[in-house]
Parts: C-alpha cells; sequence; structure tokens
C-alpha cells in the first residue's frame, strides 16, 4: 500500500519542469516538452501494459485512505504558489524569447497534465469545499467554464452530436480543437441558462455562474497585469492556452470516432457504457494523471474517486500511452492510419 501511495507523487515532475525552466535559460527551458513528448512515450513503450485492478482487500483500504485526497488538495496548493512565483519570475527578470517561450510552455504543460486534470477529480466531488478547490485550479488556467460544461454537459451528452468535447470519425485534432473550444463555452452558458429558467431566476445576473465566473477571471487578469506587469499577463495568457489545448487533445484521444446509438422508441441515446471511451493500460501515463486514461469506468461511474478506478477489457484499448497518443493526434495522417481501422475493429 505503502508503494500504492507514493506511485502518484510522479505528478510532480511537471512542477519540477517548471522550476527547471526558472533556474536555466535557453533550451534547457523546454525540458518539460522533452518529457512530455518523448521520453514518456519511449518509457511507456517499455514498461508495457498493467491492466491489473484492486482485489476486495486493496480497495477496501484505498476506498477509505485519505491521503489520496489530501494528495490533491497539496496540488492545488502547489499549483497557485508556483504560478504566482513564476509571474514574479517572469517580471523581475529580462528573459530572451527563447527562455521566455520555454518557461510559458512548462507551464502550460504543467496546468494540462496536473492543474486541469485535478480540478477534473475534485470537480466532480460533492463536497462543495472540493468543489471550491477545482474552481482555484480552472483558474490557474483561465478555463472556468469547464466546471459547468464538463460536468453537466459532457457526461451527459458523451458520444452525441451534441457534445462538443466528444470527436468525431475522421475529424482532426486541429479541427476539434476549434469546434470544441467555441461549443463548450456556448454549452456552459446555455447549461446555466436552462438551471436560471427553472428556477425563475435572470440570466444576467450574479446568480448565473458563467457571470461569476467571466468576473473572477476579468479580475484575476488585472490583479496580474497591476502586479507584475503585462509580460507575465501574456505569459499567464499563453502557458493557459497551452494548458486548454493539451485537455482538449485529451478529449480527442478519450473518446474519437466512438458514439452512442438514439433509441427511437424512448428517443434518447443509450446509456453510457464501457465501449464509449478508449482505455489506455500503460501506467506510467495513467498515474502521472490521476488514473485518468480509466475513462470508461469515470464515465460509467463519475463519483468514483481516481484511485479506485477499474481496467475495463471490454472498452476499447488505446495502442499506446496518452502522451503517444499526443503525439500520434499531433500528426494527423499518422492518426487516421492507426486509429481508424482500431475504431472500425471495437464499432463493428
Amino acid at each position: 500500500m505503502f508503494l500504492n501511495r507514493i506511485k502518484y507523487l510522479v505528478c510532480l515532475v511537471p512542477h519540477y519542469g517548471v522550476a527547471n525552466a526558472i533556474n536555466v535559460d535557453g533550451w534547457r527551458t523546454w525540458d518539460s516538452l522533452i518529457y512530455l513528448l518523448v521520453l514518456l512515450p519511449v518509457f511507456e513503450m517499455i514498461i508495457g501494459e498493467n491492466k491489473k485492478n484492486h482485489d476486495e482487500a486493496e480497495l477496501e483500504i484505498v476506498s477509505n485512505d485519505r491521503w489520496y485526497d489530501y494528495l490533491l488538495y497539496f496540488m492545488v496548493f502547489a499549483n497557485s504558489a508556483l504560478l504566482v512565483f513564476w509571474l514574479y519570475y517572469i517580471s523581475v527578470y529580462d528573459l530572451d524569447a527563447i527562455t521566455l517561450w520555454g518557461n510559458i510552455v512548462s507551464f502550460g504543460i504543467l496546468n494540462g497534465t496536473v492543474g486541469i486534470n485535478v480540478a477534473h477529480e475534485l470537480g466532480h466531488r460533492s463536497n462543495k469545499k472540493e468543489q471550491f478547490l477545482a474552481k482555484i485550479m480552472l483558474l490557474t488556467s483561465s478555463y472556468l467554464h469547464f466546471f459547468i460544461e464538463h460536468n453537466r454537459g459532457h457526461h451527459k451528452n458523451v458520444g452525441t452530436e451534441i457534445d462538443p468535447a466528444s470527436a468525431k470519425y475522421g475529424e482532426n485534432l486541429y479541427f476539434f480543437w476549434v469546434r470544441s473550444l467555441f461549443f463548450s463555452y456556448l454549452s456552459a452558458w446555455k447549461l446555466e441558462q436552462e438551471r436560471l429558467n427553472k428556477i425563475d431566476k435572470p440570466v444576467f445576473s450574479f446568480d448565473n455562474e458563467m457571470v461569476r465566473f467571466s468576473i473572477i477571471q476579468l479580475v484575476f487578469m488585472t490583479l496580474v497585469l497591476l502586479t507584475f506587469g503585462y509580460i507575465p499577463l501574456l505569459a499567464y495568457l499563453g502557458s493557459s492556452l497551452i494548458g486548454i489545448l493539451l485537455l482538449e487533445t485529451t478529449n480527442y484521444i478519450q473518446h474519437y470516432g466512438l458514439t452512442r446509438n438514439f433509441d427511437e422508441s424512448k428517443n434518447r441515446y443509450e446509456r453510457v457504457k464501457y465501449h464509449h471511451s478508449w482505455d489506455c493500460a500503460y501506467p506510467l501515463g495513467r498515474i502521472a494523471l490521476f488514473e485518468l486514461s480509466r475513462h470508461s469506468d469515470h464515465h460509467h461511474t463519475a463519483s468514483k474517486k481516481y484511485q479506485v478506478l477499474d481496467h475495463k477489457d471490454e472498452s476499447p484499448q488505446m495502442p499506446t500511452g496518452y502522451t503517444g497518443m499526443i503525439v500520434m493526434a499531433l500528426l494527423p495522417p499518422l492518426w487516421f492510419m492507426v486509429m481508424n481501422p482500431l475504431v472500425k475493429k471495437y464499432t463493428t
């Protein structure tokens, strides 16, 4: 159980990447990108798959172990504190373009691998304090509306035409980025409008969480500008965009080409099943992303905590780890060559 606990500390590697970028200059500040797109994919292929689930005794222990929660809370503190220090660092040093961009990429990778991912986990909790921590993490990536759209939109509509975060068969990553970013934002507004209409509250008011989120993000950006200057503000926005694109790339690989059938007799889509998400059994990326790659079990039971998610053999299986899938997705011809036959295999 000790090893089961400490294995998740691999999530600190992106923090080290930012710390490294702060302490070096030139191309060495880009080490996080090499870690994400080169080292992790290679190591995952060397290590291979691990489909082992907890037995009943282990499941009982990890289910009630608060260590796994405390680790998430610590990540909120670590990311927030590092963001403030990082903005200060950029404000006081005259960085050359390569060093500045290396820092932006490094913090963007931290946002996309730890920040938004921890926010995703905490955002599914019913505890209001944990949900508040999720929103703090999303603020570091300027993506607060994800809290609304993901929980109330994506999980309900996954694998359907109306879900902007489900990639269609034959859709390349870059088109998906534009579609998902734009329509996910509109979806969050629509979901809040529907909620407020049901309780007879005006849409443009502080009762609308999208209004509050917009004000909070604008105030935060203003504080960054006034405290640190315009270059740190632009760096913050750049790192946020990189984190968001990493999130959307993850969405792309998790549901590419998988659809739910529409039941004409019931006038609704079939229930979400294990075969509506791609699973990944490569353990290194799985651990680094808090078991996100056991995605079919997460969609089947969204309230399950990350440490108790199971591998499902009946789910479509990714041919490589998450980081390897990201590399493939960035190269659409390679992606289609590998993934389109697999989609047909698992859906016919």
